[in-house]
């Protein structure tokens, strides 16, 4: 069934709707007021000549106003670029060229602007039109909605740019259903029932598409709040799960650090209602889950609910999921014939006191409703047998159609029908397996080392900022790589942090780091997500203009 008219039926039939929390204020309205107010939006834009097929950039705060101009522009048939708010005023010149760079390349016919960001943003020559976005409400409701297209883009997803430059994905009408039916067949999202909790920003995928379209599509309890005031007091996000009986949440890895830690202060809540807690858009780390499992177990947080999943915007979100109660499974490996030989052999889990033996990968499910993957060499082209590393591909209905006005970047991305998700991995009787970024592995004396192995192990340190460590490879004596390792600090005693981190990467890795940088908290660069940014903290290392402590 096309999106809208799906919309359209859920706000008739569905009696759901949303909660926007602001700070301490909560605000309900039924996904019946929320497509009206839709419709009028909708026919805003197309008073000021949007048409079908037209894009649509609206840069805001997440708020009832934002969620409800995306709805407007897919009424009014035109695709939705939602922009990326600034993530440290230091880089402000530099967020405004980035977002002036997704408006261009997108064609932005039309530039929706919250009043309280407008003035941040000067129009130049070139520019589209730049509208308030408070300016679309309150007329008609009389959107024209255009004849449903199965091509037709209702999303335009710029890629964090955590390995490369952002690239435009073009999510059309017939990926977005396809992925939206997945993510309700494998989530267990039900109408009655299930409550989606979010705090996720809707410039990103899993935000935008997971906990956003997902409710709004299918007429599904959300409430939804804003990224500051998670990151602000991570504790609200558990208050939330507890006062609203929250089913369904998600978050990256570095998100369930914080939780736990909140959690360990907090008392009186509920989790006992939450059957899928999902943990995606940065790698695993089962360290991390844990920990969360066992600070939520006194408040009677199921530990099945725990959801480890893969998924990328190229699929416009939902890759592969596990099923459901399942919660945290490791596969167990021999971490030497990992990284020398790239085979995945079991180990025992009671071998892990061992110096550097085995290393524990999470089981990230199969392959969503739709979707299909296997793992193929890129050197031989030949597809690999299970537990034998390779790069991870990916076909079916949820696969985008490729980057806006990117030929060249598409054709590297699709080949002969599959998607190449650049990720390594390896298949165990169906289910997935994730390594690492094929462009982050730093190769030394032809083991494969993977970055997030050091970095995690650096996090724990006392006077290192948990989540801000970046480790990455450089070209050393003979063209060998060497590792360096980049990690924001609080602490004065920088040459006692240093000596710990140098060992410390020698215990996990086996190898010396070359440098060890301490940076300044907040300097390290991240994308609009939050992703650590390894190729631009390789470049800046190179060029000699990290902020060091």
């Amino acid at each position: 069934m096309p999106i809208t008219t799906r919309l359209q039926q859920s706000a008739r039939e569905s009696g759901k709707g949303v909660t926007f929390i602001h700070g301490a204020d909560r605000q309900r309205v039924g996904w019946d007021e929320l497509h009206h107010d839709a419709r009028c939006v909708g026919r805003a834009l197309q008073d000021r000549g949007i048409k079908p097929g037209d894009h649509v950039a609206i840069m805001g705060p997440t708020s009832r106003h934002l969620v409800t101009a995306i709805q407007g522009c897919w009424l009014a048939g035109a695709a939705s670029m939602v922009l990326p708010l600034p993530m440290r005023m230091g880089s402000f010149e530099e967020f405004i060229a980035q977002t002036r760079s997704r408006i261009l390349n997108g064609d932005a016919k039309l530039l929706l602007i919250d009043s309280d960001l407008a003035a941040f943003y000067t129009a130049e020559a070139g520019d589209p039109p730049i509208v308030a976005l408070s300016d679309m409400f309150g007329g008609s409701d009389a959107v024209v909605v255009p004849e449903p297209d199965p091509e037709r883009l209702l999303i335009l997803q710029y890629t964090s740019g955590s390995t490369s430059e952002p690239k435009g994905v073009m999510i059309p009408d017939r990926v977005l259903a396809a992925n939206l039916h997945a993510i309700i067949t494998g989530g267990g999202v039900q109408r009655d029932g299930s409550v989606v909790v979010s705090w996720l920003p809707l410039y990103h995928d899993m935000g935008l598409v997971g906990t956003l379209a997902t409710p709004m599509v299918y007429g599904v309890d959300l409430v939804q709040a804003a990224p500051q005031d998670f990151l602000a007091h991570p504790g609200n996000w558990m208050q939330w799960l507890s006062d609203f009986k929250g089913t369904l949440t998600a978050g990256p890895n570095f998100s369930w650090v914080l939780a736990a830690r909140a959690l360990r202060r907090m008392e009186g809540l509920d989790l006992s209602h939450l059957q899928l807690a999902l943990s995606g858009a940065e790698p695993v780390d089962p360290e991390t889950v844990e920990n969360f499992v066992a600070a939520a177990a006194r408040f009677g947080f199921p530990p099945g609910a725990v959801f480890p999943a893969f998924g990328m915007a190229e699929v416009a979100l939902a890759g592969t999921f596990p099923p459901l109660g399942r919660g945290l499974v490791c596969d167990t490996v021999d971490r030497a014939r990992l990284e020398l030989e790239r085979v995945a052999v079991p180990m025992d889990p009671a071998t892990e006191d061992h110096p550097i033996p085995v290393r524990r990968l999470p089981r990230l499910g199969t392959a969503v409703a739709g979707l299909e993957m296997r793992v193929w060499d890129p050197a031989t082209g030949e597809v690999v047998g299970d537990r034998v590393v390779g790069e991870l591909q990916l076909r079916g209905t949820s696969v985008t159609p490729g980057y806006y006005k990117r030929p060249d970047a598409t054709a590297a991305l699709l080949r002969d029908g599959w998607l190449c998700t650049g990720d390594l991995a390896y298949l165990i009787d169906g289910e997935m397996v994730m390594c690492g970024r094929i462009k982050d592995v730093i190769i030394v004396g032809g083991r494969n080392v993977f970055p997030e192995d050091i970095e995690r192990a650096i996090g724990p340190i006392e006077g290192v900022r948990p989540g801000n460590v970046i480790a990455f490879g450089v070209d050393g004596y003979k063209g060998k790589e060497t590792v360096i390792v980049v990690a924001e600090v609080k602490t004065d005693d920088l040459d006692a942090l240093r000596s710990r981190i140098h060992h410390r990467t020698i215990e996990v890795s086996g190898l010396p780091p070359r440098d060890v940088m301490l940076v300044k908290p907040g300097t390290l660069p991240k994308t609009s997500s939050g992703k650590l940014q390894r190729s631009l903290c390789k470049q800046q290392y190179l060029d000699d203009t990290l902020q060091l402590a």
